[in-house]
């Protein structure tokens, strides 16, 4: 399944949804177990350097229920048109992204473990019921407005003005926008916005650390995350597992909320630079259109001696010259499958993952552009 968008005959999947298959409670028992991604990325060694605290993700998407393992973490957000706190989610995908970024958990070692735990989540709906093709652009200027130091954007929409103001403002406000590349089910090359300059483009790689069938691919690929069958939180109360460029890309959220964390003082493309400049190469040599730098390494990049951009230079998905890189080694991480979604004991139905697409990398922007906001449409498919 997927969330779409109609604008002017182009119909622009924005969210790739992988099926749901009953689970057993024990799964949700075992939940933490099934993150195989968190030893895959050593994030347990990134934990003991920072976990995201005092830093702000907003999650453009299909808002967030307030899932016991994101207690605390929730701030209030925005629905349709910008009524209510976003805190409410009627196909589950947002939750499932929330999980990712910031899920501390319950108990001792239950329940999911994000890759910043310690960070602020402002859920923003991207308005797919009424027109995404603008509600996303509307989200990412709440986002903006929010103080969201990272935004989120796990989803495809047609090319418009209203994205390209969107973003270029939220690149002149020095956040982190980072966008899923797109997946081959329903994208044939990679979509927008991560297609735009000052976006992160990111792809999806598999257990094995290689690039994923799914995942789009295209010239402003900047780096590859994990996304295969990746457990996460779920709107039922209970937890699932999700496969897409969408999950790649809220890990690499995640991990750009950390290294804000450590390095308060960088800006939005120095956070970019520090991400793809200690991504484990794993293509041809250099920058390529399947994974750009390379897989994500988060321990590296909270600890690697990177050097600085050179003045007026950004980490650019189209640029021909390679990220300087540090001189450790990296750690690799893993690649986007299948979804399986498990209800809590005490619950019943099943939820829909989504995911989507859109990269580029970072890029630095002169003036802030005025938006337009208007309302948005969303139909689910």
């Amino acid at each position: 399944m997927i969330r779409s968008g109609k604008a002017a005959g182009f119909v622009a999947a924005c969210a790739l949804t992988a099926s749901l298959v009953p689970g057993t409670p024990a799964f949700a028992d075992e939940i933490r177990d099934a993150q195989w991604h968190l030893p895959y990325l050593k994030v347990d060694q990134a934990h003991r350097i920072t976990k995201g605290a005092g830093v702000t993700v907003a999650l453009v998407d299909s808002g967030v229920f307030p899932h016991r393992d994101l207690t605390g973490n929730l701030q209030r957000g925005a629905g349709p048109g910008g009524a209510g706190s976003g805190q409410t989610d009627k196909d589950g995908h947002g939750t499932r992204m929330a999980g990712i970024i910031v899920g501390h958990g319950h108990g001792t070692g239950d329940g999911i473990l994000g890759i910043a735990p310690a960070a602020k989540l402002v859920p923003i709906d991207d308005g797919a019921a009424t027109d995404i093709g603008r509600g996303v652009p509307e989200g990412i200027t709440r986002a903006v407005r929010s103080g969201a130091d990272v935004i989120n954007l796990s989803v495809v929409v047609p090319d418009s003005r209203f994205i390209r103001s969107a973003v270029r403002a939220a690149v002149a406000a020095d956040v982190v926008v980072v966008a899923g590349a797109g997946n081959t089910t329903t994208n044939l090359k990679l979509g927008y916005p991560a297609a735009l300059p000052g976006v992160m483009a990111v792809g999806a790689t598999d257990r094995q650390g290689r690039h994923a069938a799914i995942s789009v691919t295209g010239p402003e690929m900047a780096i590859c995350a994990p996304g295969t069958e990746i457990a996460t939180t779920s709107r039922t109360g209970g937890y699932g597992r999700s496969t897409g460029t969408s999950d790649s890309t809220a890990i690499v959220s995640g991990a750009a909320a950390l290294v804000r964390a450590k390095f308060p003082k960088l800006s939005a493309p120095e956070v970019v630079h520090r991400l793809t400049a200690t991504a484990d190469d794993i293509g041809p040599p250099g920058k390529d259109e399947e994974c750009g730098y390379g897989v994500l390494n988060i321990v590296k990049a909270l600890t690697a001696d990177v050097p600085p951009l050179p003045v007026s230079a950004t980490p650019s998905a189209s640029a021909s010259s390679a990220v300087a890189k540090p001189a450790e080694s990296a750690v690799q991480l893993g690649e986007s499958a299948s979804a399986e979604a498990v209800p809590a004991p005490k619950s019943s139905g099943s939820g829909l993952l989504l995911f989507g697409g859109i990269g580029a990398v970072v890029v630095a922007a002169g003036a802030v552009v005025a938006l337009v906001l208007v309302r948005r449409r969303r139909t689910g498919a």
